[in-house]
């Protein structure tokens, strides 16, 4: 749940980031692309080798090393 609830702040953190630099940026630079969502844990929508792992045996999944990169690799 904490996974889903951060990958969202962080998504609109990135929208901020996106609509400020929309408003402050030069009339003749191109502008920004739109942020892309972070992935979140557990969808069937993200990339092969980014499945669930099962941490200390318990039945809440954690995040794959592949969710990890993808999440610390997003701008």
């Amino acid at each position: 749940m904490t996974d889903h609830l951060l990958a969202a702040v962080v998504d609109q953190l990135a929208v901020a980031n996106w609509m400020f630099a929309t408003v402050n940026r030069d009339e003749d630079t191109d502008p920004a692309p739109y942020p892309e969502p972070l992935p979140r844990p557990g969808r069937e929508d993200q990339p092969a080798g980014a499945e669930a792992v099962r941490v200390g045996g318990g039945e809440a999944p954690g995040a794959s090393p592949a969710d990890i990169v993808a999440f610390l690799s997003t701008p």
